[in-house]
């Protein structure tokens, strides 16, 4: 299993509970792909550097996680999916 950190911003149209619905629903997306998530870190709702699909801001959550590689493209799909989460960065996290 490897280190691998995943950032994403989630729709600023979402209240507390609904944040709260959306980090559940991707966890849930990592245990499912042979994952398990070390922490979650919410940022909260900041200002979006540029326009992204007429939202111009967004809820930012930072998550760390170890999952093989294997299960990236099934994370990945679902997160692309998911239409409450409208950007994502995956990223290895070199030890």
């Amino acid at each position: 299993m490897r280190d691998y950190e995943l950032a994403y911003v989630v729709r600023s149209t979402i209240d507390e509970d609904g944040v709260t619905g959306v980090v559940e629903q991707v966890s849930q997306f990592v245990k499912s792909a042979d994952g398990e998530v070390t922490s979650v870190d919410v940022w909260g709702r900041r200002a979006l550097a540029y326009p992204i699909e007429n939202h111009r801001e967004g809820i930012y959550v930072v998550l760390q996680m170890k999952m093989p590689p294997t299960g990236l493209p099934q994370l990945e799909r679902n997160l692309k999916l998911s239409e409450d989460i409208i950007r994502y960065l995956l990223v290895k996290v070199e030890s």
